[in-house]
């Protein structure tokens, strides 16, 4: 990850942790539901890792959500 992105994985983050609040869920439910590892979902939130299409959409599809909202930063 390029340092002059970090922000944006950051923010990214911080809406999967507002969509996953959201849906009163927590790391692990998420994780189980998404099928992938709970400390992923963690560096996902801290924004420390990029994730795939796949895994966007999958957690898009639990979370009742459209990608876009996952994108939708706040300033």
């Amino acid at each position: 990850m390029k340092a002059e992105y970090k922000n944006l994985y950051e923010q990214f983050g911080l809406n999967v942790v507002y969509y996953r609040k959201r849906k009163k869920l927590t790391q692990l439910q998420l994780a189980e539901l998404a099928e992938i590892d709970r400390s992923h979902i963690s560096a996902i939130e801290l924004g420390k890792v990029g994730v795939s299409f796949d895994v966007v959409f999958k957690l898009c599809e639990v979370l009742d959500i459209k990608p876009k909202e996952l994108f939708d930063f706040r300033d």
